[in-house]
């Protein structure tokens, strides 16, 4: 394997608490990306996120490690609301986060003014897949970098790279996401939170579990089931979008709108590198630091033996995927689902 062929990828990790920041950037992080405690981020979970002070700190104990701090501000600010969103980025400036990364047009355009200095990338929240959007926003606001939707093939990915005046950060770990990137309503249509704009999905005040005397479990989203196992079965987070449901006329439940499958990219690595993917993205901020350390590690090592000349392999990695379950989703073809 020729290493020439190759630039070597920014290898960004997900951080929810301060020791999962700590933990990623020990494993090997280039950058880590977070949030802050309130609806300006996309993972806006109770016990997750970062308060002021406690960002502060960890960009200080990774800018000592050499490592990067990309600070999330990625949901849709509600009219009348944009003065939290303004504090978000106001920070991210001044405590030196080194990227924000950013899904509305207002919130781009007022970091952007304000502070023309600091480096955008745009979220993947934003759902900009083809060459023009992305060279709008790289023109208007001068966006550094695209963090792509999970819906093109390493070939599309390719070509938009041939075209666009940033770089690209793909998913290659984690959740595969509903594929229409940042439009997700369903956890708003039960909870009245949105994913998009409060930052939550399945709140965690409204899941509810029930068992039954055979140690059946029922998992419920608000009033909705939204799931059932046997006692053999492992259960999964109730999220709408990965329970199984009756509909149809169809006798047995299914999974209506997606499976839940973990997206693993470590045998398509070369191929994104070859198609200029600039930063590898691994999902994962609600995760515990034992999965973080795990993942970062592995992709970590898998990196540098590309680098190097040598075959990576991540087969350890199926231990950590979702039902032990994991698809390459539409990075190959589009006909997966």
């Amino acid at each position: 394997m020729n290493d020439n062929r190759y630039v070597r990828p920014e290898l960004v990790c997900p951080a929810g608490t301060p020791a999962a920041l700590r933990t990623a950037v020990d494993a090997g992080a280039d950058a880590v990306y977070c949030g802050l405690q309130n609806a300006t981020n996309a993972r806006n979970f109770p016990g997750l996120n970062f308060a002021p002070a406690e960002l502060e700190t960890a960009i200080g104990y990774a800018h000592a490690r050499h490592a990067k701090v990309l600070l999330a501000v990625n949901t849709f600010p509600r009219a009348g609301e944009f003065a939290l969103w303004r504090e978000a980025v106001d920070l991210g400036a001044r405590l030196g986060a080194d990227a924000l990364i950013v899904a509305d047009l207002g919130v781009a355009d007022y970091a952007a003014q304000t502070y023309p200095e600091l480096r955008l990338h745009l979220s993947v929240q934003a759902g900009a897949s083809s060459p023009e959007a992305i060279r709008f926003y790289c023109q208007k606001f001068g966006v550094k970098r695209v963090v792509l939707p999970r819906i093109l093939t390493v070939a599309e990915i390719a070509d938009v790279h041939r075209q666009i005046p940033c770089e690209i950060e793909a998913f290659v770990f984690g959740n595969i996401g509903m594929m229409a990137e940042g439009r997700c309503s369903l956890t708003n249509y039960v909870c009245g939170l949105s994913t998009n704009m409060d930052g939550v999905c399945s709140p965690a005040a409204d899941v509810h579990y029930e068992e039954d005397a055979e140690r059946n479990l029922t998992t419920k989203l608000g009033p909705y089931v939204i799931d059932r196992f046997t006692a053999e079965e492992s259960a999964g987070y109730p999220t709408i979008c990965k329970g199984r449901y009756l509909c149809d006329a169809r006798t047995e439940a299914y999974y209506a709108f997606e499976e839940p499958v973990t997206l693993n990219l470590s045998a398509l690595l070369p191929d994104l590198m070859r198609a200029g993917v600039t930063a590898l993205k691994i999902e994962g901020r609600q995760r515990s630091r034992a999965y973080v350390k795990a993942v970062v590690s592995a992709f970590r090592n898998a990196v540098d033996d590309i680098m190097a000349g040598r075959d990576a392999s991540l087969a350890s990695l199926i231990a950590l995927t979702e039902g032990h379950r994991e698809t390459e989703g539409a990075y190959r073809s589009k006909a997966w689902r």
